[in-house]
């Protein structure tokens, strides 16, 4: 095994390792979790060695993406899965924390780029401060949005959350003043990109020494291992809280709203705190795709790509689950992401039964998840891993 095989692995070892260790739901045991690195490392390292270059970036990219949507995926289980919030306005909660990210870490462009990319600020700040930033401005529109509409039904914020999330669509894509209008906002800035060039000066020299082997075309793996860092810790702190009486709250209250008001909790309040911590995670999950997109504009953020398939992914992966969204992430984004082999293989074939047909090939994608959601609703309802009935703070954390 070469060392651009190892720095490769020793990255990739870190999704491997995070998700064994949520879907498996192991225990804070040090044994537990080294028996889970090695055999993320060994799994890490085995398809670094036998997969062809190609394969590995797109299952490189395939796992990153499904992490962000994992992010998504976990938010609006707070929502609907344990509170029964009805958002179907997810994209703009999304759009919302990649522009705001983007915007705090950027610069302002100058010279011949400040011709062709107009934005209102460019804070340069680190990464990381982007990323809070679009959690909390995220948090802010949701505080907004649940404010008039939170005391009244569900169907009430489901009108709201449309009409928000075509309006930050519309807002992003014609005010050029603030992000750019209808061009793409570009130069967003990628974290440990260091890593991939002449090394970090803050780290070690052994560490810079280690993945020196990488190259600018390696980013992904560096990547991954952050996203997947932020996946995994949104997850602990979201079972920490589910488990706790906050989180029995929000069960109470998804299940018989009146009985928890006779015994003396403020509905309004937790729907709100549900409602605007589901929305955090959201504006987290953008922030994670801004900056490994780099360029980002409205069209990112459609309903398709921004919202319904969300919603297919946790109920496919089990709502009020967490575990359960983050694997129905994976599975929906590898069935979407899969489809487009499949249309382009059928592209001789509807060719020949119509000249129009080959260019109908997205929608036949969007079809193939439609068919995908009626199965789902008609022969798993409560998705591959169901809501468990028992939940403890001491149990499995």
């Amino acid at each position: 095994m070469t060392a651009l095989h190892l720095a490769k692995a020793a990255l990739l070892a870190v999704p491997l390792w995070l998700l064994l260790s949520s879907l498996l739901r192991l225990k804070p045991s040090w044994l537990k979790h080294l028996a889970s690195l090695a055999v993320g490392f060994g799994a890490a390292a085995l398809v670094t060695l036998v997969t062809p270059t190609g394969i590995l970036s797109y299952l490189t990219t395939f796992i990153l993406m499904a992490c962000i949507y994992a992010v998504l995926s976990v938010g609006l289980n707070v929502q609907w899965g344990y509170t029964g919030l009805f958002n179907i306005g997810v994209a703009a909660f999304y759009a919302i924390g990649a522009f705001t990210s983007a915007l705090v870490t950027t610069r302002m462009p100058t010279g011949l780029n400040a011709s062709f990319t107009k934005q209102l600020f460019g804070l340069g700040m680190p990464f990381w401060v982007g990323v809070l930033a679009a959690g909390l401005v995220a948090g802010l529109l949701a505080w907004l949005v649940g404010k008039p509409t939170l005391r009244l039904r569900g169907d009430y914020l489901a009108i709201a959350t449309i009409g928000i999330a075509e309006l930050v669509r519309l807002f992003f894509q014609n005010e050029r003043w603030l992000a750019n209008g209808p061009q793409p906002l570009r130069g967003i800035p990628q974290p440990l990109s260091c890593l991939t060039g002449d090394g970090c000066a803050w780290l070690p020299g052994f560490v810079n020494s280690f993945f020196a082997p990488l190259g600018p075309r390696d980013y992904p793996f560096v990547y991954i291992a952050i996203v997947a860092l932020v996946l995994y810790l949104v997850y602990r702190v979201l079972e920490r809280a589910i488990r706790s009486p906050w989180g029995r709250v929000l069960r109470a209250v998804r299940e018989e709203e009146a009985s928890a008001a006779m015994n003396g909790k403020d509905i309004a309040a937790f729907r709100m705190q549900a409602f605007v911590v589901g929305s955090v995670i959201m504006g987290i999950g953008g922030a994670l795709y801004a900056h490994y997109i780099v360029s980002i504009d409205y069209s990112h953020f459609d309903p398709l790509n921004g919202t319904f398939l969300v919603w297919v992914m946790l109920m496919l992966g089990g709502s009020g689950n967490n575990r359960g969204a983050i694997l129905g992430a994976f599975v929906v984004y590898a069935i979407w992401s899969g489809t487009s082999f499949v249309v382009d293989a059928l592209r001789p074939t509807l060719a020949a039964i119509s000249p129009e047909l080959p260019s109908r090939g997205p929608y036949l994608r969007l079809l193939f998840i439609s068919i995908l959601l009626v199965f789902i609703v008609l022969y798993r309802p409560r998705g591959i891993v169901p809501e468990e009935k028992v939940v403890s703070l001491d149990r499995d954390l």
